[in-house]
């Protein structure tokens, strides 16, 4: 049984907001903490008023790790793990126990097994249940839109396009993400995924031999009529595909100049 529930956090960078998971059954799991807010807890407590014995944290970007506070001072008892970085994870007031790739994790009245999948962040995992081949995919894929890799805090491109891969090797047969609806026909949507990097990177690459040489300058060639609030997403696109075009030998920068090689 798997209950998905509402994180009530809806805004500018979460769109509708975070779908967070919980898989009642005698082990008792939450997938992704939320933010705290109470309609949040509420709905957890009306799945299982002793709330989740565990709480696994697909990654540390706020808006999946915030509630841990709030939940633990709701059901004290509660155990938190994740796959650690140790610089964000500190600062949510919890003990974290480490999740390492391939760990086997009693969830519900199954078992999930970790696949690291970094590149939207560097700590991001997926909980894999190879029996129904469902995957609890967080912010590795949404049906709707892209997934932002934030190369200044911790994002890499290069990772991002292997975990997407890996995944493809799974052949899952849903994703339960983090945002926006199931997806249950995964393999195309993964597809379009390594798709729209490869298009993009094109694009980039002919800013560069077109002679741009700024960030802004690609991002203002790329994305046209982007809307203002979304322009530093835009801006963390455009840097890391510079960066992985510099870690493959076709380009470097020094600060904000770059130049293709």
């Amino acid at each position: 049984m798997i209950v998905r529930l509402h994180a009530a956090n809806p805004g500018p960078f979460t769109g509708a907001g975070n779908w967070t998971y919980f898989l009642p059954g005698e082990n008792p799991v939450l997938i992704d903490a939320g933010v705290g807010e109470a309609a949040h807890l509420d709905a957890v407590a009306q799945s299982r008023s002793d709330g989740p014995t565990h709480v696994i944290v697909t990654h540390a970007h706020s808006d999946h790790i915030a509630g841990a506070g709030a939940i633990a001072a709701r059901w004290p008892a509660t155990r938190f793990s994740k796959y650690l970085w140790p610089d964000r994870d500190a600062r949510h007031g919890v003990s974290w126990s480490a999740l390492n790739d391939g760990a086997i994790v009693a969830a519900g009245d199954s078992k999930l097994e970790v696949i690291h999948t970094p590149g939207h962040s560097p700590d991001h995992i997926a909980l894999w249940d190879g029996e129904t081949r469902t995957l609890f995919s967080g912010d590795l894929v949404t049906a709707a839109t892209t997934v932002v890799i934030p190369a200044t805090s911790g994002g890499s491109l290069t990772a991002y396009l292997e975990s997407l891969r890996r995944v493809l090797t799974l052949a899952p047969a849903k994703l339960l993400p983090a945002h926006g609806p199931e997806i249950d026909d995964p393999i195309p949507l993964l597809q379009r995924y390594i798709q729209h990097r490869h298009e993009r990177e094109v694009q980039v690459r002919s800013a560069l031999d077109d002679g741009l040489q700024t960030i802004d300058a690609i991002v203002e060639r790329i994305y046209t009529g982007l809307a203002p609030a979304l322009l530093p997403m835009a801006r963390e696109s455009v840097l890391a595909h510079l960066l992985k075009l510099q870690d493959e030998g076709l380009a470097e920068g020094a600060g904000d100049r770059w130049r293709p090689l």
